[in-house]
């Protein structure tokens, strides 16, 4: 496992308006927020978080991190928030070579899923790798070198969207986690999806 700094992004610019609105990563499961449930599970890996998210930072204050807004006008999609999360990077700590995006609407991420995708593009030799589970790509959660951000620019000005097909680009390779008994990637975008993750917390400690 490699102790390379790593500077954690936490992606929670979306919309949630299949929910009416407001910041998906601070609803509560569980009694704690989402945002307090991914912030364990990365922070012990990564040399320093940030979160992006467009709009009033005050609202995440509590949290004493860094928000980094979007660069990209008009809410360009994740891809803007990892270039955020890059600049940032970049900016303040030239040292760091790795960034770990991670979706703000996943309350079950893997303990170990900074290191495992580190090591994986490690091993690989490439640039990217990002989350599987049960067969299915998480290309939010994944660690992308800080270098691609010139690339990822250019992309978004010419009006890439798509997570995937650029990583696609780029090699990616994948780590993947079981599916079963419950989906670590499992996301909150709707009521019945929030209520599902309650019933996870409830019925099992671990989660």
């Amino acid at each position: 496992m490699s102790a390379a700094p790593i500077c954690g992004v936490v992606l929670a610019g979306g919309l949630a308006s299949r929910l009416g609105g407001g910041d998906k990563a601070l609803l509560e499961i569980g009694g704690e927020t989402i945002l307090d449930r991914v912030l364990e599970r990365i922070a012990p890996f990564c040399s320093e978080i940030v979160l992006n998210a467009n709009g009033d930072a005050a609202r995440f204050a509590a949290f004493g991190l860094p928000v980094v807004a979007d660069s990209v006008p008009d809410f360009a999609g994740p891809l803007a928030g990892i270039l955020a999360g890059m600049d940032w990077a970049q900016a303040h700590h030239p040292e760091i070579e790795w960034i770990a995006s991670v979706p703000g609407d996943c309350p079950f991420l893997p303990h170990d899923l900074v290191p495992r995708l580190h090591d994986a593009a490690l091993a690989a030799t490439k640039p990217v790798a990002c989350a599987m589970s049960g067969g299915q790509r998480h290309p939010l959660a994944a660690v992308w070198r800080v270098s691609l951000r010139d690339d990822l620019r250019r992309a978004l000005d010419t009006g890439e969207r798509k997570v995937e097909l650029w990583a696609e680009r780029h090699g990616a390779v994948y780590a993947e986690w079981p599916a079963e008994p419950v989906d670590p990637f499992l996301n909150v975008n709707s009521p019945e999806d929030l209520l599902a993750a309650e019933e996870i917390a409830d019925a099992d400690p671990e989660f």
